[in-house]
C-alpha cells in the first residue's frame, strides 16, 4: 500500500497543458490535420513545461522522448480507459501494460484513470440527464479492485493513479466521488477537474477540503455559465456540449480559482496544474488561447499562492 506523500514534497506546482486545446481525443474532426509538431511547439512557446499524452503523439518511447526533448517539454501523464467495473485486476493490468510502460519510459509519474465501463455504448451522445447510474451497492467491490490495481501500477511501473471524476461516468456527482474515494485505499489518488466539478453541479473546493491529501493531479478547465444552463435545460449530450463550447480555459468562464490558490499555499501541493479545454480549435485558436490561459493561471493562482505561502 502506498500513500500520496509524492504530491507534498515541497516546491511549487508545475504548469502543463493538455493537447485538448489543439485536438479532441474522441471527436476526431476537431483539430483534424493538427500535427504533434504544431501542438508541442506552440505549447513550449506559450511557456508550459509539460504536456499530457495525445493520440497524435508517437507511441514508442524513443520517438516520443526525442520529440518532447526537441521542445524541452516533459510528459506529464496520460489517460487510461479503465474497465474495472467489468473486468478483474489481472485483466486490467494486461490492458494497461503498453500504456503504462510508455508513460514510465518517458518519465511520467502519474497515470490518469478514467472509468469507461458501465456506461451505455453511446454515453457521450445522449443527454447528460440520461446517464447510467452505477449501483451504490457495487461501489465497495469496485473500489477494492481499483485499490489493488493502483497498488500494482505503482509497484510495477512507478506510476501513481489519479482517478478522474467525469461527467457521464461512474463518479460524476459529489456524493459519488465521496463514496468512491472513501472506499478506496490511499494508493488511489484523486484527479481534481475544476470544469467537471462545476458542470456536475458542485463546488470543487469541497474536494480540496475533504480529500486534499488524495489530490495528485489537477486539470484546470473552466465552464461557460450560459452554456451550462442551456446544456441542462435542452438535454444536450456531452459531445454536443463540447462542440457548443461548454468548456473553456481558466479565466474565460465562471470558475473562482481563489480556493485553489489557498489550497496550494496551505497544503504544499507541488504536482502538475494542467490547463485543459475541450473546445473547437477552429473557434478558440490554440496558440492564442493557451497563452492567455497561462498568463491567467500564473497571475491568479500561482502568484497568489506564492504570496500566501510566504506570509
Amino acid at each position: 500500500m502506498i500513500g500520496n506523500e509524492f504530491y507534498r514534497t515541497g516546491g511549487t506546482p508545475q504548469l502543463g497543458v493538455s493537447p485538448l486545446s489543439w485536438i479532441n481525443e474522441v471527436l476526431h474532426d476537431l483539430g483534424e490535420g493538427t500535427t504533434a509538431e504544431q501542438c508541442l511547439s506552440e505549447a513550449a512557446k506559450a511557456g508550459f513545461t509539460g504536456v499530457e499524452l495525445s493520440r497524435i503523439f508517437p507511441r514508442n518511447a524513443t520517438d516520443l522522448k526525442a520529440l518532447l526533448g526537441k521542445h524541452h517539454l516533459q510528459l506529464i501523464s496520460g489517460w487510461h480507459d479503465g474497465f474495472l467495473t467489468e473486468r478483474d485486476v489481472e485483466a486490467e493490468l494486461e490492458a494497461v501494460h503498453a500504456h503504462a510502460s510508455l508513460l514510465r519510459d518517458c518519465g511520467a509519474k502519474v497515470m490518469v484513470y478514467g472509468e469507461c465501463g458501465w456506461m451505455t455504448e453511446n454515453a457521450l451522445d445522449v443527454p447528460l440527464s440520461a446517464r447510467k447510474i452505477f449501483p451504490p451497492e457495487q461501489m465497495k467491490a469496485y473500489a477494492d479492485r481499483l485499490t489493488r490495481f493502483a497498488d500494482a501500477l505503482y509497484s510495477e511501473y512507478g506510476l501513481r493513479l489519479a482517478y478522474h471524476h467525469h461527467l457521464m461516468m461512474v463518479a460524476e456527482t459529489l456524493d459519488e466521488v465521496r463514496s468512491l474515494i472513501t472506499s478506496c485505499g490511499a494508493s488511489v489518488g484523486l484527479l481534481l477537474d475544476t470544469g467537471h466539478a462545476t458542470a456536475a453541479g458542485f463546488d470543487y473546493s469541497v474536494l480540496l477540503n475533504e480529500f486534499g491529501s488524495r489530490i495528485g493531479h489537477i486539470h484546470l478547465k473552466d465552464v461557460r455559465a450560459e452554456m451550462l444552463q442551456r446544456v441542462r435545460a435542452e438535454g444536450i449530450s456531452f459531445n454536443n456540449a463540447v462542440r457548443a463550447g461548454l468548456f473553456t480555459v481558466p479565466g474565460d468562464g465562471m470558475t473562482d480559482y481563489a480556493p485553489l490558490a489557498d489550497f496550494i499555499a496551505s497544503a504544499g501541493y507541488c504536482g502538475w496544474l494542467v490547463v485543459e479545454a475541450e473546445q473547437d480549435p477552429a473557434v478558440a485558436l490554440p496558440a492564442e488561447t493557451v497563452s492567455r490561459a497561462r498568463q491567467f493561471v500564473s497571475a491568479n493562482i500561482l502568484n497568489i499562492a506564492q504570496k500566501e505561502a510566504s506570509v
